[in-house]
């Protein structure tokens, strides 16, 4: 599908149309949660598209529904009622913190008696053999946050990737095709959870094949900027030696790849695309900027799995605070220029 080219003109009181690419990370999320938030509530922007997979596949689904309900407001309202079910529905989770942890102020659950043995026991037996009901928690707590047929009429555009399990292949669910096992399935852990199947074919996790997608973002979209907000670090200064912290970074470089497979290729195409009025100007013309957080390469994988609502609050402050510093040093670039240098990436193999 393709739309005529962008502009970046527009009006001095028309709010600016920005895209949005969520990463998915668990209990992460909390952080876009708080990013969300603070974009919101700055009247110069106005979301467009967004684009998720996993935990922001659901942000995405919760504030495009609750802005369809109440606009801005009505979708900070969905998310935060969102967010805080899913902490009250993990109250009696066996996933806790150990005494230990909690004592040193720490958010990990590598040592929750819980945490280690379901662990150990994913790496001999599959979700087939612990789950055979292939029950999910999150199933009827997204049935009861979000009106999927309001969500298929509203405003913002909304592009949910899930992994074709036969194929490899990413797949892209627009509105009227997102339903409460979309959003499982875009969040579907192999090692947890059992393949959601979507018109009798299998989904796994998007971050196995985008993370987030962007594409339909520059080619169905009307915004020209588009803000990624990226929970999973990129870079880790040191050698990961302990089993689960080697775990951890091959998953966070398995779940990086796609997207940095596919900011490559944008660059690439933003420097030989023909800059005139078809498809080409749309990818020159593109614009991308980036919201990100140092406390993330601080917090274990484990702690994805954390839904304590000081985790979370704490989360959503820091994304909160990280997406104004990101409207101070910047906002007067969007809309203008791009601010995450995406041509670095074409020296990368």
């Amino acid at each position: 599908m393709s739309r005529a080219p962008k502009s970046p003109k527009r009006s001095a009181s028309a709010p600016l149309p920005v895209d949005l690419a969520l990463q998915g990370g668990g209990s992460h999320g909390a952080f876009t949660w708080g990013v969300l938030e603070r974009l919101l509530e700055e009247p110069s922007l106005k979301i467009d598209g967004i684009s998720g997979t996993s935990a922001g596949a659901m942000n995405a689904a919760v504030l495009a529904d609750g802005y369809a309900a109440g606009g801005a407001e009505g979708a900070k309202a969905a998310l935060e009622a969102f967010w805080r079910a899913v902490s009250k529905s993990a109250r009696f989770s066996p996933f806790q913190r150990s005494p230990i942890d909690v004592l040193l102020g720490r958010w990990s659950l590598d040592h929750s008696p819980a945490y280690v043995a379901v662990d150990l026991m994913s790496r001999v037996f599959s979700p087939y053999d612990l789950n055979p009901s292939g029950k999910n928690p999150l199933q009827d707590l997204l049935v009861e946050s979000i009106d999927f047929e309001r969500l298929a009429r509203s405003p913002v555009r909304l592009f949910i990737t899930a992994t074709n399990v036969h194929t490899g292949r990413g797949r892209i669910f627009r509105n009227p095709e997102i339903t409460a096992d979309v959003l499982l399935a875009s969040a579907c852990l192999p090692t947890m959870f059992q393949a959601v199947e979507i018109d009798g074919v299998p989904y796994w996790d998007g971050g196995y094949a985008g993370n987030p997608t962007i594409t339909p973002l520059v080619r169905e979209s009307d915004a020209s900027d588009t803000i990624l907000v990226q929970i999973n670090p990129r870079e880790r200064l040191e050698t990961p030696k302990t089993a689960p912290e080697i775990m951890n970074r091959l998953n966070e470089i398995s779940f990086n790849s796609p997207l940095m497979k596919e900011l490559r290729m944008i660059a690439l195409l933003r420097q030989v695309a023909d800059p005139g009025n078809g498809e080409g100007a749309r990818w020159a013309g593109m614009r991308t900027h980036r919201i990100m957080t140092e406390m993330m390469v601080d917090l274990s994988a484990s702690s994805k799995l954390n839904a304590e609502w000081a985790f979370l609050s704490m989360l959503r402050a820091e994304g909160h605070r990280a997406a104004s510093a990101f409207l101070d040093e910047h906002g007067d670039d969007l809309g203008q220029r791009s601010t995450a240098d995406l041509d670095v990436l074409l020296g990368e193999c």
